[in-house]
């Protein structure tokens, strides 16, 4: 305890600065993270090796050309930097280092933490600190690490003659240092297709080859894909030019280079018997025995455009940050919470998360990750500082307009779609509930633990997904008829639209590691499909609002319209039970007040007869109490004749 209340402490003869965060990393998930820290006044530093924030993006993408699409301080909107549907990755920068310095955000910049280790203590947060040591062997100590490097390790593949291949990272970026060359490009990624949209109109013809298929971003719905803006290549290919694109193991291939400086494509096993240094010349190609090879013309240059990998050399064996395990096994091993699955109170933030929702969301790039650093803040504000998770209660019958309202505006459910939901707790006999914005549904099983709020009656899950069939590289996502727009073929939407998922009770966390393959959440007590809408736009009385309304009153048992006072008082005379709204409303002596345009909306609807025009015995009354009448309109709550039933069975 005496050692979280001091900066600079001393063990072992060696000086450790101490504070409750570290932070690695200043990139926009640092800083985000940063942010969110110094709002609630918390002792934090970021280290950043570089002398600026956002060094990645002072380097790459190499041609500058981003693929995202374009907080309080209204000085810090991206669109004051860069109004291009595609930014430059200059912009970046320069937005990352207003960021900082604007918001005052304390980060130690030139200091590359070289080591990680652990130090047990039972008296530390999580029963051990985090020891930290720079490149200048100064040492430093915090109670929780929050990983923001990214993935800037080059992904680099060995074989026969690799030698001769250059990296993305350092090659021309210069299009007339290729005019008239052949090039050969390894990887199929959007670094890779960049690389060739550069260089496209002056080379004599560019060739790609990897071990997967082109997956585009329009028909997989995955950002991380080949965007429309890199493809220009797929024209070329596909309208017979000489570009072309093949499949292969790129571990198989082997490079030979001959006199003239030209380099052979090879397979490995044609060498394996070979002294390296043996003449081409004696060298068996696979055009020797297959004349048309695909690849038998020589090559003047292969570029390597493979990505990048998570930097696990830092981190202790005693941290046990693992690799994950097949196409994820660039990112470390982290849990739905974004905390590392060897150490409690590890967490990893931005692109070095995306194993969460690799391929299937939005969480490896910024306008993702923004949302997903802000839920783990908040899950450390719960666990470290007692401050449950941000919520506001309302009376049930602002359930419908809460959950209407959140599907049309919330960013953080439509970009991390399938990952983050708004959570709906239900209280004592459904007479309000707990609104809990942006919730990791990974996690949804340990919610009372990590949320500090209660869920003994019931909650709703409020959730984005796209159509369970619909994405996918070799699906035709253009296909006629490919939208839905009735509301009883709402489970049948094939864009993303909201989900909502009702359950009795907490899901456990057995149920969570049993959900069906493709679900988010384990199979609920009910479920429901807002009908997927061409504007995004789910505010149609119709097809949207009113069988949602349907819905949560099935599942909720009680009537969740609204009515006038007119209703509300027979009901008080016929039923046992009121709808919430009589009962929130009319008998607390609430209701809509009386107003001369109110009056006149309900005559012209026929829900309210035009006292002002007709008496209860059908003559018109004196001119002079018509004032009166209107007086009494305005002064009170709506009223009707107590004969006039056309109310009883209208909603508002």
């Amino acid at each position: 305890l005496g050692l979280a209340l001091c900066s600079l402490c001393v063990a072992n003869g060696a000086t450790l600065l101490y504070h409750d965060y570290c932070i690695i990393g200043a990139g926009p998930a640092g800083l985000q993270a940063a942010y969110f820290l110094q709002q609630a006044n918390r002792d934090y530093i970021i280290f950043e090796r570089s002398h600026a924030p956002g060094s990645f993006f002072a380097l790459y993408p190499r041609h500058r050309k981003l693929i995202s699409i374009n907080n309080h301080d209204r000085r810090l909107l991206f669109r004051r930097y860069s109004r291009d549907f595609f930014p430059n990755a200059d912009a970046m920068v320069r937005y990352l280092e207003d960021f900082a310095s604007l918001l005052k955000l304390q980060v130690q910049y030139n200091t590359a933490i070289i080591h990680v280790t652990l130090e047990r203590d039972e008296r530390a947060w999580n029963g051990h600190y985090f020891l930290l040591a720079d490149q200048d062997r100064q040492n430093y100590k915090c109670s929780s690490l929050l990983v923001a490097t990214g993935t800037w390790v080059p992904n680099v593949v060995n074989f026969p003659g690799s030698e001769y291949v250059e990296g993305y990272e350092t090659v021309s970026i210069n299009p007339e240092d290729f005019a008239g060359q052949t090039v050969l490009i390894l990887g199929r990624g959007n670094s890779a297709f960049e690389t060739a949209e550069n260089i496209l109109g002056v080379t004599n013809f560019i060739h790609m080859v990897s071990r997967s298929r082109v997956r585009l971003s329009w028909a997989t719905h995955y950002v991380g894909d080949l965007r429309a803006i890199n493809n220009g290549l797929l024209d070329t290919y596909q309208l017979k030019s000489l570009d072309g694109l093949l499949e292969g193991d790129l571990e198989d291939l082997a490079i030979v280079k001959d006199k003239k400086g030209k380099l052979h494509i090879t397979l490995r096993f044609y060498l394996e018997d070979r002294n390296s240094s043996t003449d081409i010349d004696s060298i068996t190609l696979p055009q020797d025995e297959l004349d048309n090879f695909a690849t038998r013309a020589p090559y003047d240059r292969v570029i390597r455009c493979l990505g990048w990998k998570f930097d696990f050399s830092i981190y202790n064996r005693s941290l046990r940050m693992m690799p994950g395990k097949g196409n994820i096994k660039k990112y470390p091993q982290i849990k739905p919470s974004y905390e590392s699955r060897g150490t409690r109170g590890l967490f990893v933030l931005g692109t070095a998360s995306h194993s969460v929702d690799f391929r299937k969301s939005a969480g490896g790039f910024i306008h993702g990750f923004r949302y997903t650093t802000r839920a783990v803040h908040r899950l450390l504000e719960n666990r470290h500082h007692g401050v449950p998770w941000p919520s506001t209660v309302y009376p049930v019958t602002q359930l419908t307009n809460s959950i209407i309202k959140r599907v049309n505006e919330a960013s953080g459910l439509y970009q991390m779609f399938g990952v983050l939901a708004d959570i709906i707790l239900l209280r004592e006999n459904a007479t309000s509930f707990e609104y809990l914005e942006e919730y990791p549904v990974g996690v949804l099983s340990e919610l009372e633990m990590q949320t500090g709020r209660k869920a003994p009656y019931g909650l709703f899950v409020v959730i984005m997904e796209y159509g369970r069939n619909f994405s996918g590289a070799d699906k035709d996502v253009f296909y006629y008829n490919r939208a839905v727009g009735e509301a009883q073929h709402a489970w049948q939407s094939n864009f993303l639209h909201p989900v909502i998922y009702y359950y009795k009770r907490l899901p456990t966390e057995r149920e969570m590691s049993l959900r069906p393959p493709d679900w988010p959440l384990p199979r609920p007590d009910a479920v429901h499909h807002i009908v997927e809408d061409f504007l995004t736009d789910w505010t149609a009385p119709n097809a949207h609002i009113l069988p949602l309304r349907r819905f949560l009153e099935n599942c909720l048992g009680t009537d969740l319209r609204n009515f006038f006072a007119e209703s509300c008082f027979l009901f008080a005379l016929t039923r046992q039970k009121l709808p919430p709204c009589c009962q929130q409303g009319y008998l607390r002596m609430q209701g809509l007040l009386g107003s001369e345009r109110l009056r006149r909306h309900a005559a012209e609807a026929g829900l309210l007869q035009d006292y002002t025009l007709t008496d209860f015995s059908g003559n018109r009354p004196p001119d002079s109490h018509t004032g009166s009448q209107d007086q009494l309109l305005r002064d009170h709550t709506v009223r009707v004749h107590p004969l006039q039933h056309l109310v009883n069975a209208k909603d508002e």
